[in-house]
């Protein structure tokens, strides 16, 4: 019996077709309500510069005194930065109104749309972008 052989044109595309859920799935944004904005007061507990994505943990008082912390997923560091952020833009204790488009799930975590600072300075997810409607004046 003969062993069969593959051409690489048909291993590539075997390769492509196993691969490309993983890349779509990885890129999905699905889990976050685009329609929602919410604006979420706090002090920064930590900011993750890191690759895929860059994540800001902000610790939020509630109004009964508690304080609840959120997972705000960011864009990429290599996209944050050919708009001009560097890793020490957002710092630990930084004061910031960040908003966000929520998890679907309700769970305490969203998808970054701006942080603004109490001297007024705003960064956003994307060059030329607009302030969000409802962040804090």
């Amino acid at each position: 019996m003969r062993p069969v052989k593959f051409g690489i044109p048909v291993l590539v595309g075997l390769a492509a077709t196993i691969f490309s859920g993983i890349g779509a799935a990885h890129h999905s944004f699905a889990m976050f309500d685009d329609s929602k904005e919410i604006v979420l007061t706090g002090v920064v507990k930590e900011f993750q510069w890191t690759n895929p994505h860059t994540f800001v943990q902000l610790e939020v008082k509630g109004p009964d005194g508690t304080v609840v912390e959120w997972s705000i997923e960011g864009s990429s560091p290599n996209g944050l930065a050919r708009i001009g952020w560097k890793r020490t833009s957002i710092k630990a204790g930084d004061q910031l109104a960040v908003t966000i488009n929520p998890l679907r799930s309700g769970e305490h975590g969203g998808n970054f749309v701006q942080a603004k600072f109490p001297d007024g300075r705003i960064l956003t997810r994307r060059a030329g972008e607009a302030p969000a409607a409802g962040a804090p004046q």
